[in-house]
């Protein structure tokens, strides 16, 4: 899908769109590597004894450090997924800003917030 098509989408949801797009295509090229990459991430993510909830969390403050804006989103929404609060989500950001400073907390106060608000309300 193009961009001019997906006007009607928020920008978070024209980034998750983007990615799952750019990673069909690289499955189409790379299949072994895409579909053990995806494999191991599953069994990252699996309950344990850190519930998927904390591990979103967790990877969602890796991402905020890491300045890796499609993982920041996508992990935002996969907190929200998992029945994060909007408080958790921000705590995390605050825990990774601890780590990487004003670079960590820009992304936080900016772009997760962003996602939240257009994931809370993907019409507006």
């Amino acid at each position: 899908m193009e961009h001019h098509e997906m006007s009607g989408y928020n920008s978070t949801q024209h980034h998750l769109i983007r990615y799952k797009e750019g990673l069909a295509k690289y499955t189409d090229h790379m299949p072994e590597v895409a579909h053990s990459f995806n494999e191991f991430t599953r069994h990252c993510f699996k309950e344990g004894e850190i519930s998927e909830k904390n591990k979103q969390l967790i990877a969602l403050g890796i991402s905020i450090h890491a300045q890796d804006e499609y993982c920041i989103i996508y992990h935002t929404k996969g907190c929200l997924d998992q029945g994060a609060s909007e408080n958790e989500i921000l705590e995390a950001v605050g825990v990774a800003a601890a780590f990487g400073g004003g670079a960590a907390m820009s992304q936080g106060v900016t772009l997760v917030q962003e996602c939240i608000q257009e994931l809370k309300n993907p019409m507006q």
